[in-house]
């Protein structure tokens, strides 16, 4: 993974990373290695679903909440990952209200 990639943009809604086929079986694409280094380096943590799965996080530079999600969870490893903005609301409902504090 390189060192750094683009912090998250007013415009951008949703990252969806894919799998691409490597030697060694399934490789990350460009997208999901921007979602992992963005969840890991810029992002902050603020609530978790109780089957771990899906991730709360807030961007400190705009106060957007963005939400970690595996759409295709049955691959291997929970599949490629996806980071989509979420409301206040909608983040309030789905990991309670102390997640948006």
């Amino acid at each position: 993974m390189p060192h750094e990639y683009p912090d998250l943009q007013a415009d951008e809604q949703q990252l969806t990373g894919h799998w691409k086929d490597g030697k060694a079986g399934a490789a990350a694409d460009d997208v999901d290695e921007r979602i992992l280094w963005l969840v890991t380096k810029r992002l902050l943590p603020k609530g978790l679903t109780a089957d771990g799965w899906d991730s709360l996080f807030l961007d400190p530079r705009d106060s957007r909440f963005w939400e970690l999600t595996f759409p295709q969870s049955s691959l291997f490893g929970g599949g490629p990952r996806q980071l989509s903005v979420l409301s206040p609301e909608a983040a309030a409902e789905k990991y309670g209200m102390s997640a948006i504090d």
